[in-house]
């Protein structure tokens, strides 16, 4: 009897002790967190750092040396890029992130991937579902916050919640004075990451937005590439040559306006993102649709939007202007909106 209730009373603690353990993780305090925060939390997170320039996360690099307005080299370095990594950060190979397929015979990159193969790069980052996640980037630039919200898009729309960005990215910490590590990528077991759910809300497709450029109201569409490609003059290789210029009606509000495009990328204050959009005529309490070349900074005004803003009503086109453009879609140019 006295051995039995030993046993029963041994299991009720550890049942008790997973079950304080499940209610004590660390609840990530908003969609956007400092170097400090992260700092002292640094033992209670996963840190995702999501890269293009994998090199970059290994090997400590050198100043090139600095050009002056005439284009000459001269005797001083220029900036450092950035290079290494959060200790204890896992690297995310940005190509694992998105994915292409065939749609209607035309092969339309940088999509969505699908439930699966998330499952998988999750679970072989080490993420868990219980787990607290924060993500970073380089954040050299907007490009690099662009990677870090498509991820953090990514995991919304699968259903994972506990996940901030840090501002700035691993730029920031550097220029924080924080510790780095250089190296290969250390070893993670494999996570029991599952997608809970698939939020369709927060997707736009090609079908949903030739609704809009026939309606518009009450949803906007906002085209967050640069003036020059809105307007037509240039445009990106994922842009079919005739497809240079915009949607019809799409609002014009380019992503370099959301964050700092010097480095590192932190976002602006959100009344200055709310006077920005005012300036340029777009209502950023509307139900809106972003997109841009192929859906991944169009994930960051989402992410200023969406998360920082609180617009919940938002929704990011994934195909953007490649899948648009290679479809023959009809398009606009050399007019603002």
């Amino acid at each position: 009897m006295n051995l039995h209730r030993t046993l029963f009373g041994g299991a009720l603690f550890c049942m008790l002790a997973l079950l304080s353990a499940t209610v004590s993780a660390l609840q990530i305090p908003g969609p956007l967190v400092d170097t400090q925060w992260l700092r002292d939390n640094l033992d209670k997170v996963s840190v995702l750092d999501v890269r293009m320039d994998i090199k970059s996360f290994m090997k400590k690099g050198r100043r090139a040396a600095a050009m002056n307005p005439c284009g000459v080299p001269s005797r001083q370095k220029g900036p450092r890029k950035t290079v290494g990594h959060i200790p204890g950060a896992v690297l995310v190979p940005w190509k694992k992130v998105t994915t292409k397929r065939k749609i209607e015979g035309k092969e339309i990159k940088a999509l969505l991937p699908d439930k699966e193969a998330f499952e998988r790069l999750m679970q072989k980052s080490g993420v868990d579902n219980d787990s607290a996640l924060v993500i970073t980037s380089k954040g050299d630039g907007v490009v690099h916050t662009a990677l870090a919200t498509r991820l953090y898009w990514t995991l919304k729309y699968f259903g994972f919640d506990n996940v901030a960005l840090l501002d700035g990215g691993t730029a920031q910490w550097i220029k924080d004075k924080r510790k780095v590590e250089f190296g290969k990528p250390r070893r993670v077991g494999k996570g029991d990451f599952k997608a809970t759910a698939e939020r369709t809300e927060l997707l736009a497709s090609m079908e949903d937005v030739m609704k809009l450029a026939e309606q518009q109201p009450p949803e906007q569409l906002v085209d967050v590439r640069s003036t020059a490609e809105y307007l037509g003059l240039t445009a990106s290789g994922k842009v079919a040559p005739e497809g240079k210029g915009h949607i019809p009606g799409a609002k014009s509000l380019p992503v370099t306006l959301f964050a700092n495009a010097q480095g590192p990328a932190t976002f602006y204050g959100k009344d200055q993102l709310r006077q920005v959009a005012a300036l340029l005529e777009v209502d950023i309490e509307q139900p809106t649709v972003f997109m841009c070349t192929a859906g991944v900074f169009a994930s960051l005004t989402w992410f200023a939007t969406h998360e920082i803003l609180g617009n919940r009503d938002t929704r990011v086109y994934d195909g953007s202007m490649h899948e648009w453009s290679h479809f023959g879609k009809p398009v606009v140019s050399m007019k603002i909106e």
